[in-house]
């Protein structure tokens, strides 16, 4: 199982949007930016717009699975 996420995250994008982060995840939005706030998932700011890089989400995945 763990082999099949690692293949489907490496699909996607380097760096993602939150509503991307929010369908890997199947977590809502407001969930997703809940998670970016409290600095359990790590993530940068493109001038207003938030960005996770694919580590920070594969990091957050293996932590807490």
């Amino acid at each position: 199982m763990c082999t099949q996420k690692h293949s489907i995250l490496n699909d996607l994008p380097l760096v993602l949007t939150v509503t991307q982060v929010s369908q890997v995840l199947q977590i809502s939005r407001r969930v997703a930016y809940g998670l970016i706030k409290s600095g359990e998932l790590l993530h940068i700011r493109v001038g207003k717009q938030i960005r996770v890089y694919r580590g920070a989400l594969e990091e957050y995945i293996k932590k807490n699975s």
